[in-house]
């Protein structure tokens, strides 16, 4: 037996049974744990002290849970009470954006959480499967990029993404179309943001995601495989909203993979299908 099955053993008695760690003693035995039997002398008043014991444990039990569960009742009393604050885990800074420009949040605020959100919500756009597409990608690279930097690029990635080597090698047909049969994920999930800079209309912003990409199908050759890259974006403030200047990417930081198996390709599809992305705000 292990360490840890001995400890596991010793918690919870492998037989459904809890057992409680006694006082230096008290115990009658080596067990520590409570599996040696008590002697006989005493034992009316072990009773009585464990009676007393459980009894005890069980009235803090039921006072916390009321204590818990009571709210804020001076905001319902009519008094002078204050209503209790924030919980640790309530949201905190701006909300996220409402405007849409092309299907991607617009409005940020001009500060420097507004740039942190910008970048997110562009890499996610960047990165996602719609830049495939010849139309979808011409609106989202004219709603993320600065009108100049949008101009430079919209001829270069048109020919990057109907490069036939390009699409074949990632298993897509010419057209940029997924094979039959087959689902093309590309999603980028944000982890973390940081602002590096900042200084009134400029910002550099760094951010840490995951991304899924590949083909979900029963014979593909490009399974959907997950990796991790951290984006630089270098963005400025342009007609009342963050737009990217320019950016950098290099890999990493990755996590240790846990041993886990991996989804069928339906489930796999059937999840891009069914779960939709989220608009990101510090």
């Amino acid at each position: 037996m292990s360490p840890d099955d001995e400890r596991n053993d010793g918690l919870f008695g492998g037989t459904g049974e809890t057992r409680t760690r006694l006082p230096e003693g008290e115990g009658g035995g080596d067990d520590v744990y409570g599996g040696a039997r008590r002697s006989g002398r005493g034992g009316g008043r072990s009773s009585s002290r464990s009676l007393v014991t459980v009894v005890g444990v069980v009235v803090l039990l039921i006072a916390a849970i009321a204590f818990a569960n009571r709210g804020d009742e001076s905001s319902s009393g009519g008094g002078d009470g204050k209503k209790a604050g924030s919980s640790a885990t309530a949201p905190t800074g701006e909300k996220p954006v409402e405007g849409k420009n092309s299907g991607i949040p617009s409005g940020f605020a001009h500060d420097e959480q507004g740039a942190q959100s910008a970048a997110a919500n562009y890499a996610v756009s960047l990165g996602s499967a719609e830049m495939f597409d010849k139309n979808q990608r011409h609106g989202i690279v004219d709603a993320v990029y600065t009108p100049d930097e949008a101009a430079k690029r919209q001829s270069s990635l048109d020919k990057v993404y109907s490069s036939e080597k390009f699409l074949t090698n990632i298993g897509l047909n010419a057209d940029g179309s997924a094979p039959k049969n087959t689902q093309f994920v590309s999603r980028i999930i944000p982890v973390g943001t940081k602002a590096t800079k900042f200084s009134g209309d400029r910002a550099t912003v760094e951010i840490w995601y995951s991304s899924l990409f590949g083909l979900a199908g029963e014979d593909t050759k490009n399974p959907v495989s997950e990796s991790w890259f951290t984006n630089t974006y270098e963005l400025r403030w342009v007609d009342g909203d963050w737009k990217v200047a320019d950016f950098r990417q290099k890999d990493g930081p990755v996590p240790v993979g846990r041993d886990q198996r991996a989804s069928t390709a339906d489930d796999m599809a059937k999840a891009v299908e069914q779960f939709g992305g989220f608009t990101y705000a510090r």
